[in-house]
């Protein structure tokens, strides 16, 4: 068993959260400069809602979503309870931030960060808590600069909860971000995490708010070295074919969209991370030597960035 939530975590980490949505929204209206975000509030029958905001084809972001969900029911998903069947059938809260930014620039990443809390059980009272989430970036045409920089700001964001965080941690990602079917990663990683409640509640808030700070700092500077670069039909066409990797991805595997259908979420709203616009090519291979073909062999393959 966890060491117990103080009385208030749950309004301190719902608050948080809110805070960071708005925080995320307002630093990509201002990356984009043309778009705001709508924002659509919704409440669900079991219990409990959210807000999903959106941006639509502004002047970077072709669509993007930063959807704040807070749910409550009467017994925990199967999703929620396969490493911890002890917990079958308790009531439950889930309350998190995700985010999924679709640029239009096929040379600036699809980046994705997610954090979340989970409390089974009655809120005090021995309740079980357990903190969730990571980041991760998705590119199509990547450099060696950005994939290196976005490893250093994660593992900046781990090394005050010890040496060993981030290579965990970002071997985690490697492992999850994994089409086993397509044998290749996502993107070129970041952070994963799950379970993490062993610290102790007051560092492991503060953890879940360093890796939020991350986030922004990791991934502005490549918007800003890559929104400019010029591009045409073939970068676009690639770009909407390993959008149907992501796709996939969310579709077959992803644990949060699992979770979201099971625990009857919006579907609207579980279903917000996926591409606008999306292409499928049977039996494309790239040219030999190309960008392309760098891509997978060389930048979806697990590796030390930092």
């Amino acid at each position: 068993m966890s060491e117990a939530m103080p009385e208030d975590g749950l309004h301190r980490v719902r608050d948080w959260l809110i805070g960071w949505q708005q925080q995320v929204c307002d630093a990509v209206e201002a990356w984009d400069g043309t778009a705001c975000f709508g924002s659509d509030r919704w409440k669900r029958a079991a219990g409990g809602g959210g807000e999903s905001r959106v941006i639509k084809a502004g002047a970077l972001m072709e669509q993007g979503g930063v959807n704040f969900s807070h749910v409550m029911g009467d017994a925990l998903p199967d999703t929620a309870t396969e490493q911890r069947p002890e917990l079958a059938g308790k009531p439950f809260q889930a309350m998190g931030v995700s985010l999924v930014l679709h640029p239009w620039n096929p040379y600036v990443p699809t980046t994705h960060a997610n954090l979340r809390l989970f409390v089974a059980g009655e809120p005090g009272g021995g309740a079980h808590w357990w903190f969730g989430g990571g980041l991760d970036l998705t590119p199509c045409y990547p450099f060696d600069e950005d994939c290196r920089a976005w490893h250093q700001t994660a593992r900046a964001a781990c090394e005050p909860f010890g040496e060993d965080v981030y290579p965990c941690f970002k071997r985690w990602c490697d492992q999850y971000f994994r089409l086993p079917h397509r044998d290749e990663q996502r993107g070129i990683g970041g952070l994963f995490f799950d379970d993490l409640n062993h610290w102790g509640f007051e560092r492991t808030f503060a953890f879940i708010r360093g890796v939020g700070s991350a986030f922004l700092e990791g991934y502005a500077p490549i918007v800003d070295r890559r929104r400019e670069c010029r591009y045409g039909e073939r970068e676009r066409a690639f770009q909407l074919y390993r959008r149907g990797r992501y796709v996939e991805f969310n579709l077959l595997h992803d644990r949060g969209t699992r979770f979201g259908i099971q625990s009857d979420g919006r579907t609207e709203s579980v279903l917000m991370s996926l591409p606008p616009l999306v292409r499928w090519e049977y039996g494309y291979e790239p040219e030999p030597g190309s960008p392309e073909a760098e891509l997978t062999e060389r930048y979806l393959v697990p590796q030390d960035w930092v």
